[in-house]
Parts: C-alpha cells; sequence; structure tokens
C-alpha cells in the first residue's frame, strides 16, 4: 500500500504534470470508486482546473478551480498513470481524467477510492488523523506526547494513522530498523534516549524515500526515473532471511496484528 513517501512523490510529481492544466472529461468504469454518481463526476470535471494538488496521510487532496476537492486514497493495489493512451500499461483502470492528448489513469482502485467533496467536508473526514511526521512544527517533545498515548508495540503504533500519519508496514520496519530498535517493543518501555533515536530515524527514513520516490515500483509516466527508487534501499522491508546490512544475521519475518513485520534480532533491541 502506497505510504507517505509514495503519495508525497505522487504529489510532487503530479504538481509539476497536470495543475492548471485543463480537464477535458473524464471516464468511470467503477462507479463504486466514486461517492457521486458517475455523470455528475464527468461533468464537474470537464472543464474545470486542478490548482493545488496537497497530501495528507495516504491521501492526495485535488483542489479544483470551483472548489470541489478529490480525495484520494489508493489503499492496497492502488497507482497511478499519466501519459498518452498508447503508452498506458496493460492494466484495468477504475477512473481516467483526460488532460487533452494525455491522461490520468487510476489503476487498481478496487479498494480505494477517488471522491468528490466540499472542503469543509474534507477537513471533517480527515480529522481523526494523527499529526504529519515531517511538519517542522512536529517537534521531538510533541513526538515524546505522542508516544505517551498509546500502550502498544512499536509496529502496532506506527501503523495506527490515528497516532501518527501516513506510516504503514514498510517504513515502520524501515524507521524501527534504522533507530536499532525491535518494532515488538513496547512504547514504554523506550527510554528518552531511544525515543530521540526513533524520532531521527522517522525523519531520516521518510525524507531518503521521499528524495528515492518510494518503494513501490509503478513509474508514474514513461521515462520516469525517479518512482521506486528506494525499493532498492530498503534495509528490511520484504528481505526475509537476507543478511543484515548492518551485522549480516539472517532478517526475521513475523506478523504483528496480521502485518508482516520484518526486523533483525541481532542488532535491533
Amino acid at each position: 500500500m502506497p505510504e507517505l513517501p509514495e503519495m508525497e512523490t505522487y504529489r510532487q510529481q503530479l504538481t509539476r504534470l497536470i495543475q492548471g492544466t485543463p480537464i477535458t472529461g473524464a471516464e468511470v468504469s467503477r462507479p463504486k470508486s466514486l461517492n457521486v454518481e458517475p455523470d455528475s463526476f464527468i461533468r464537474k470535471l470537464t472543464g474545470n482546473r486542478i490548482v493545488r494538488i496537497d497530501r495528507r496521510a495516504k491521501h492526495l487532496l485535488f483542489h479544483l478551480v470551483t472548489g470541489e476537492v478529490l480525495l484520494l486514497h489508493l489503499m492496497l493495489g492502488g497507482w497511478m498513470f499519466y501519459g498518452m493512451e498508447d503508452e498506458k500499461p496493460d492494466r484495468t483502470t477504475q477512473v481516467v481524467i483526460h488532460f487533452g492528448t494525455k491522461h490520468l489513469y487510476f489503476i487498481g482502485l478496487r479498494l480505494g477510492y477517488l471522491h468528490m467533496h466540499t472542503l469543509l467536508e474534507v477537513g471533517q473526514l480527515l480529522a481523526k488523523l494523527g499529526p504529519e511526521p515531517l511538519d517542522a512544527s512536529f517537534t521531538f517533545t510533541q513526538f515524546k506526547k505522542v508516544l505517551k498515548s498509546k500502550n502498544s508495540n512499536l509496529k502496532v503504533a506506527f501503523v495506527d494513522q490515528s497516532f501518527l500519519s501516513g506510516i504503514g508496514n514498510c517504513y515502520s520496519d524501515e524507521i524501527c530498523f534504522y533507530a536499532g530498535i525491535l518494532p515488538l517493543r513496547k512504547l514504554s518501555s523506550l527510554t528518552e534516549e531511544e525515543q530521540n533515536r526513533l524520532f531521527q530515524a522517522m525523519r531520516s527514513v521518510l525524507l531518503e524515500a521521499i528524495r528515492f520516490g518510494g518503494y513501490i515500483n509503478e513509474p508514474l509516466f514513461v521515462g520516469d526515473r525517479l518512482t521506486g527508487q528506494f525499493d532498492a534501499k530498503c534495509r528490511v522491508y520484504d528481505r526475509e532471511g537476507e543478511p543484515c546490512l548492518r551485522c549480516g544475521h539472517p532478517l526475521i519475518k513475523t506478523e504483528v496484528s496480521s502485518r508482516k513485520c520484518f526486523y533483525c534480532t541481532n542488532c535491533q533491541a
């Protein structure tokens, strides 16, 4: 599932590609991906423009010049492609937005959605989300307060979107490894020094992942050399049995609350 770095990569690239470009139409092959009737969705989009793209947690917010906001959550298996019709991957699309000869294809949107809301409605829908871990205003002091708000292990806490926004299976494991702390550790067991290591690791890992386009290796457009480049840089995620990059011991995979979890028992404590 796309997490904060993947959605931030989409935001940055799509801002350059489609912001301000007239929308010439749309297609909907899966009405359940929307929260409005397809005819209404297409009518409201045609002739409109996207004036700004924001990200909140794992969501993208496409702000339209007419005031509506398209709220996107890709969920598991969802991704996007932008380009001409003959460039499109041979995959089923659920929604397509046309920008003249180029199109934004929403692929694998079986569990995800592209909903149309007012700005007020979006604020209400996203109000339950936790702090953004990369916000300049989110300090170590605030991080410590967040840690005290939940009584669970690190893995469960990090993937809880009401705890912190945008972190999921991949980056929870990568952050814990970077900090040298087991994801199975209880939040209450962390010393202040470990809390600080975790805070610094969270910022370092997420910023590095954004710089390398996240880990989901599905190019956004033909010639895209950024999207998915962090996949090769993952230190523990999906590397079960491989030698730890830090100490050489085989990496472990287990399940924590039905989520896969990767770590090194030798150099994470």
